[in-house]
């Protein structure tokens, strides 16, 4: 059973999402097989579920929206989509989008309420019937053909997107050159006014000259890089966006590195992809732990949505043994540790000093040249 069916039979979908309730996914179906065609129902109750974890990407939206397996997975979030959305439609007020690959179509949900007229391109055609669905949804404008993004007609429009599968046999690719379009087109598609998503784990050298990346992270968890170029491009070749407050950078100004201060600071990850760590020392009038770990550290706490701040309560020597003490006296409970520059595993070494108490720590461990050095820490 398709998309489509279920836009035929709105009324077994209505149900499955009304019946629908984690872990009962079998009693539902089991229910609802008593009225409907057994298939049918099977897919109404898979897509009541991809709707209810739709919610964290789409919002309201999602209880609307129509979903395919892959497509949610590899759709853009709402705040992401907006984003980029708005940056289109400031440069290019009004354009022609086409979105190469446009999947379950949510970023031409994000682009046409943009006020871009927007045109989706889609080889599979269950999931084109549901980017088409999800636009009349919404009541948004836009077309949806069924077609390869490689041979599609690009000459009527002002603005290409895509989103190159990163995917292959239900596995996510991280390798840029294992896209899907191959990365040539992509390169290619940068030649003119186009936005392209990435994996935030996109090389810097694999950037083309004259292009900007932009990483866009969301509540501190880093999300995507956006290649931009042609009309879109900026001048900056780095970019770090942290949603959904929106601040962003681009300048990186040399800093010096000494010991530490009364404060550390975690730089946002979108800051730390893009290799601008040293904008978060120039805003916090600090210095970098070390030149090669992305810690900030500082004499003063001064706010900024660039990076988390943690007060230096004392260092510790950094041996289990020692550690374990530590917890122990500090009557520890709750422990959160974090890591750069060294090889452990937070999971693991949690288990070894086995917090019991009653009072909550962060623990820092890190490297300043080539010794591993731990700070008792608390948020600020």
């Amino acid at each position: 059973m398709t998309v489509t069916s279920l836009l035929d039979n709105p009324e077994v979908l209505a149900a499955a999402c009304a019946e629908y309730e984690v872990g009962r996914e079998l009693q539902v179906v089991e229910k609802l097989r008593r009225r409907y065609d057994g298939a049918l129902v099977s897919a109404a109750v898979t897509q009541a579920a991809l709707r209810y974890r739709a919610v964290a990407k789409f919002g309201a939206d999602a209880a609307r929206m129509y979903f395919t397996p892959d497509g949610y997975e590899q759709s853009t979030r709402t705040v992401v989509g907006t984003h980029r959305a708005a940056r289109i439609a400031a440069a290019l007020p009004g354009s022609r989008v086409i979105d190469l690959g446009c999947g379950i179509g949510g970023d031409l949900i994000s682009a046409a309420r943009a006020g871009l007229r927007v045109t989706g391109v889609e080889r599979d055609p269950e999931t084109a019937a549901a980017a088409r669905a999800n636009l009349a949804a919404l009541d948004l404008p836009g077309e949806v053909l069924v077609g390869d993004a490689e041979i599609a007609d690009l000459t009527p429009y002002d603005v290409v997107f895509a989103d190159p599968a990163r995917r292959a046999d239900g596995r996510r690719v991280f390798d840029h050159n294992a896209y899907s379009p191959p990365w040539t087109f992509i390169t290619g598609l940068l030649e003119r006014t186009a936005c392209v998503k990435v994996a935030p784990g996109i090389p810097h050298d694999a950037v083309p000259d004259g292009v900007e990346a932009e990483w866009i992270s969301d509540a501190g968890e880093v999300k995507e890089a956006a290649l931009w170029s042609g009309a879109l491009y900026s001048g900056t070749a780095r970019r770090a966006t942290l949603l959904p407050g929106g601040a962003t950078v681009t300048e990186a100004p040399e800093t010096e590195s000494g010991p530490v201060g009364n404060y550390l600071y975690e730089p946002d990850g979108a800051v730390v992809r893009a290799g601008l760590v040293t904008a978060v020392a120039a805003a916090v009038d600090g210095w970098l732990l070390d030149p090669r770990i992305a810690y900030v550290t500082a004499d003063k706490l001064v706010p900024t949505p660039l990076a988390s701040a943690y007060e230096i309560v004392e260092q510790l020597p950094y041996k289990e043994k020692a550690l374990r003490a530590w917890v122990r006296a500090q009557d520890i409970g709750t422990l959160e540790i974090k890591k750069r520059g060294v090889d452990l595993d937070p999971a693991v070494l949690r288990k070894k000093l086995a917090p019991k108490g009653t009072t909550a720590a962060t623990l820092v461990i890190t490297r300043i040249g080539r010794d591993a050095v731990a700070y008792s820490c608390r948020r600020a």
